[in-house]
């Protein structure tokens, strides 16, 4: 089973060479910290930064240099700050490769809901819905279950959706995952974990297609 940097980490792999990609709240922003050395990557967060390196150590944080999620960030040779207008044309214009969320639930489908739960206060729903509706390939992190063990990987979402239909792969604590038109496609399983287990935690259609390999972190 994976932990959170082991789900950055995995999905580190799915980043290449000359990519411009957008990192979402929460375990998406480590995925900068697992980026192969010798590619070109750029990362670019919502709130205008460009060329975003990974979190700094402990005593080196600049409080006026933070991502979407407010956290303090390093930025690397080149990087560039612009105002949210600029930010969102290059989401809305598809000049972004890859989007990495996090979600609360994602369905089989591929709809996603990560920005509300009815009765709580959220401030709003950020760059989100933006993100969803105009990236062509979202891969979202995310633990497979809540707190109370139930599935976040489910036939429909019971949640407020932020996007419909767009998610394309899942890396969870579990497995690595597919959206398909005939469900969740099995690709990887995280160490330790066997296909019973990731059947049992997920409530939406899995589909498992002959020897599913062990993931490689």
């Amino acid at each position: 089973m994976l932990d959170k940097n082991g789900i950055a980490k995995r999905i580190a792999r799915e980043v290449k060479d000359g990519y411009y990609v957008n990192l979402g709240i929460g375990i998406p922003t480590l995925v900068a910290n697992f980026v192969r050395d010798d590619i070109s990557v750029e990362f670019q967060s919502e709130n205008g930064v460009l060329g975003m390196g990974p979190f700094p150590f402990e005593g080196e944080e600049d409080a006026d240099i933070i991502n979407a999620g407010k956290q303090t960030i390093t930025t690397l040779p080149g990087a560039s700050f612009f105002d949210s207008a600029l930010s969102f044309g290059m989401i809305r214009g598809r000049h972004v490769h890859l989007t990495i969320l996090g979600a609360m639930e994602v369905a089989e489908n591929g709809d996603i809901a990560n920005w509300k739960i009815p009765g709580k206060m959220v401030k709003g729903m950020g760059g989100a819905m933006d993100l969803v509706a105009s990236a062509e390939n979202i891969i979202v992190a995310m633990m497979h279950t809540n707190k109370a063990g139930k599935s976040k990987l489910l036939k429909r979402c019971t949640l407020p959706l932020t996007g419909v239909g767009c998610v394309k792969k899942i890396v969870t604590n579990l497995a690595v995952l597919e959206v398909t038109s005939k469900g969740f496609k099995l690709l990887e399983r995280a160490p330790g974990v066997s296909v019973e287990e990731i059947k049992t935690a997920t409530e939406g259609r899995l589909v498992v297609e002959g020897e599913i390999p062990e993931m490689k972190i």
